[in-house]
C-alpha cells in the first residue's frame, strides 16, 4: 500500500437504499475468497479482461504503488466491490490514479461505488496527493454521475494509448 494507513470505514445504508451497511477496507493479502470475488467482478467491468488469480492478486497487493480497496456487504461480509488506487512519485508531484472500479450488479444503487471512491480520496489526500485522475468509458453514465457527485470534473485533455504487441511470459 502506498502511503495511506489501513482504515476501515462504514457507509450506513441510507433511507432510500435498502440493505446492510457497506464496509470498506484495504486488501492486505491475496486469498481464495478474494480471487473468487474478482472472478465475479472483473467480467462486469470488462468483457475482455481475464480475472486475476491468487498469485496475480498477490502481486497487485504487494506493489508499493497500489492500494486495493474492498467493499463488503455488512450483513454477510461478501465482497461487493473493489477499486484500485495507484499512487506514484514523479518530479512534479505525487500522482494518484483510480483504476478498475467495479461494483457487483446486485449491489448497485447502495452507495458502494461512492464509499470506495471517498475512501480512495481520503487515502490519496492523507498521502499528499494534490489531485486524483481516472478515466471512464463514455457508456458508463452511472459511473460518471457518481464521479461528479463526489467532486471529479471532466478534464479537457486527450488520452492516448499505445497498444504493445502481446509478449510471451517466460515460463
Amino acid at each position: 500500500m502506498c502511503g495511506g494507513a489501513p482504515h476501515n470505514s462504514t457507509l450506513a445504508a441510507s433511507m432510500t437504499n435498502v440493505g446492510a451497511p457497506i464496509e470498506v477496507s484495504v486488501a492486505t493479502e491475496a486469498t481464495d475468497e478474494l480471487a473468487r470475488a474478482f472472478a465475479k467482478l472483473i467480467p462486469q467491468l470488462s468483457g475482455t479482461a481475464v480475472p486475476p488469480d491468487v498469485q496475480a492478486l498477490a502481486d497487485v497487493i504487494a506493489a508499493p504503488s497500489n492500494t486495493v480497496l474492498l467493499a463488503r456487504d455488512g450483513a454477510h461480509g461478501e465482497i461487493v466491490g473493489t477499486l484500485t488506487l495507484v499512487m506514484f512519485r514523479i518530479p512534479t508531484a505525487l500522482r494518484a490514479w483510480i483504476e478498475d472500479v467495479v461494483v457487483d450488479s446486485g449491489a448497485r444503487g447502495r452507495g458502494v461505488g461512492e464509499a470506495l471512491t471517498e475512501e480512495a480520496i481520503r487515502i490519496a489526500q492523507s498521502s499528499g496527493a494534490r489531485t486524483i485522475d481516472l478515466t471512464s468509458r463514455r457508456s458508463r453514465e452511472a459511473a460518471h454521475r457518481l464521479y461528479e457527485k463526489v467532486g471529479f470534473a471532466v478534464r479537457d485533455t486527450n488520452v492516448y494509448r499505445y497498444a504493445l504487441p502481446e509478449s510471451k511470459k517466460a515460463g
